[in-house]
């Protein structure tokens, strides 16, 4: 599959129903190892400066353009991408994959009063959804026993999907990290799915995430802790796009002029 890089962050120019596809792989086959990154601008700008999250991005399975600039990024390398590949929306449609084929989950991360709502969320909307379990680490760095643990727990409940919701950059790192640990066919790093799943967080409207305007939706809600991951990420993306944007026109120029000549020869 080939790819595109964003200051040498790998993306993969991709849709859901292939990011599907390549998951019920993974599952029928058993093999382990595998994790699928949800990327965005902020991403790119983090991994930037951070290379072990440079690092854990580019040793994916998959690092899917969640966000919409991504996916203008990706059109304008040639690839004609109709929508981003959005956390949320990927959840509930493998869900709905799950129903028919069965496929255990099993889900890590945020917080046991947000994992209590979404198992109540999950029971009703998918009544026949198989949980293999939900575990709430503590917002700390773990001890070498605890860690040991909760990948003995996760390993034990063998689940076919392990969803990790410890946010950007974190959940990148730790998947990286226990990609050779953990016995899961597939993990897939849902970032804020799980809060908005378990609806303890509101979700912009839909016009505003399938035009590129979630971020200011969320802005609005939570300025002190978003404000710096959209304002300062934003900013640097754009001119990172700019810089494309250019880079690719005079290619496309410097081609067209080369045509022209050989025409005239």
């Amino acid at each position: 599959m080939k790819s595109i890089s964003i200051y040498g962050m790998r993306v993969d120019p991709v849709q859901i129903p292939q990011v599907i596809e390549s998951m019920e792989t993974w599952v029928k086959n058993k093999k382990f190892g595998n994790y699928i990154v949800i990327s965005n601008a902020n991403d790119a700008a983090v991994s930037r400066k951070d290379t072990k999250v440079k690092e854990a991005v580019n040793q994916s399975s998959l690092s899917v353009p969640d966000g919409f600039s991504l996916v203008l990024l990706s059109r304008l390398n040639g690839y004609p991408l109709k929508r981003r590949v959005y956390g949320p929306d990927l959840m509930q449609d493998f869900f709905k994959v799950s129903k028919d084929k069965g496929y255990s989950h099993f889900f890590y991360g945020s917080t046991e009063a947000t994992l209590a709502k979404l198992e109540s969320e999950l029971k009703t909307d998918f009544p026949d959804l198989k949980i293999a379990g939900f575990y709430a680490p503590p917002f700390r760095e773990l001890s070498q026993e605890e860690d040991f643990k909760i990948v003995d727990r996760i390993n034990q409940a063998s689940p076919d999907v392990l969803w990790v919701g410890l946010g950007c950059p974190k959940q990148q790192i730790w998947m990286f990290e226990h990609k050779d640990k953990l016995k899961v066919p597939v993990m897939v790093g849902a970032g804020a799915a799980f809060d908005f799943l378990a609806k303890t967080k509101t979700q912009a409207p839909s016009w505003m995430r399938e035009h590129g305007f979630e971020w200011l939706f969320r802005l609005s809600v939570e300025p002190k802790r978003l404000w710096k991951r959209y304002l300062i990420g934003n900013f640097l993306f754009l001119a990172y796009f700019l810089r494309e944007f250019i880079r690719i026109k005079i290619l496309k120029r410097g081609k067209a002029m080369a045509v022209r000549g050989n025409i005239k020869k």
